[in-house]
């Protein structure tokens, strides 16, 4: 039996399955639910048990010497992103698994929503449709297109990536992954990070999954912006500190950049006097990537399979430590 405290906020559906998937363990719940993105604070209902499913105080975390498998209920893991964090759990042994195959899918979908809408010219329909009434017929026929054979670079490969580059498959686009370290069970070709201004010239698409990190802060810069293929469409479903927000309004501006889709900014919630909001090309969507319905029943399942894991000694999914 182990015991299993969990500070996720989860609906009455997601709550009976956890409930029910977890009997015969003891079940300790916060009093302070965290959503997927949220920092979970110090809490005394997490001394000496085994699991923590949601997302629990790094600090804590790392000094609970009962703590085995620590599995948090987002794809992003930045805070927890740090040596002292590693050492700590590898040196009693502990595991920490996130929920990147949770969200995989629905961001894949995400991303393969924008480059469609943009290539059958659907916003610019939209628009015509709200604020005019109007039949643009030559211009929106004229201006759709076709994904085929067109570059995509996508920036930090893992499980989004992954089944992004699946989705693409039937539109015969050329992708280029881009990742820290080749593991060689990439499903695409794959190069390193200091590769990418030698690639950003030529593709037509850039999707950014970078997540948050020291080295990550800025990546994509001014002078990678100003290095890409002029009319180049960007997106981004990783984190808004990747980008540098300015150099990207500038470039759109200036019709350097084709367009921007983004599903991340910084500052989150991003205040309603931003220049982004009003950036020509600019289209946002409010960090609703991986959302989709049941979403919370989507992380207990997923929780639920690693525990059996777990109990079996098996290798669990998503593992980063």
């Amino acid at each position: 039996m182990y015991k299993i405290w969990c500070n996720a906020d989860l609906g009455p559906k997601a709550l009976e399955m956890l409930t029910a998937g977890t009997a015969g363990h003891e079940l300790r719940f916060s009093e302070q639910k965290t959503a997927n993105l949220g920092a979970g604070s110090v809490d005394p209902q997490m001394e000496g048990v085994d699991v923590a499913f949601g997302q629990p105080d790094a600090e804590q975390a790392m000094t609970s010497a009962s703590l085995k498998w620590i599995q948090i209920t987002s794809a992003g893991y930045t805070r927890y992103d740090r040596d002292d964090f590693r050492s700590a759990l590898r040196s009693r042994g502990a595991v920490f698994t996130n929920s990147s195959t949770v969200f995989a899918e629905p961001c894949a979908q995400h991303v393969l929503a924008f480059m469609l809408a943009h290539a059958r010219q659907l916003p610019q329909s939209m628009q015509a449709q709200l604020s005019e009434n109007k039949w643009n017929y030559t211009p929106l026929r004229t201006g759709s297109r076709l994904l085929q054979d067109e570059s995509v670079l996508i920036l930090g490969y893992g499980a989004i990536a992954r089944r992004l580059a699946e989705l693409l498959a039937p539109f015969h686009l050329n992708i280029i992954g881009v990742r820290r370290r080749i593991a060689g069970d990439e499903t695409i070709p794959v190069v390193t990070t200091e590769a990418v201004d030698d690639l950003l010239p030529s593709a037509d698409h850039v999707v950014n999954i970078l997540p948050a990190s020291p080295e990550t802060d800025g990546f994509i810069s001014e002078s990678r912006l100003a290095a890409m293929k002029p009319g180049a469409k960007f997106y981004n479903i990783g984190r808004g500190s990747t980008v540098d927000q300015p150099a990207l309004i500038a470039s759109l501006e200036s019709g350097h950049l084709g367009l921007a889709y983004l599903d991340v900014m910084d500052p989150e919630p991003l205040p309603s006097n931003h220049p982004l909001w009003t950036t020509p090309n600019c289209f946002i969507t409010p960090h609703t990537a991986g959302g989709h319905l049941d979403e919370d029943v989507s992380l207990v399942r997923h929780f639920l399979e690693n525990l059996a894991r777990f109990q079996a000694q098996a290798e669990l999914k998503d593992r980063i430590i």
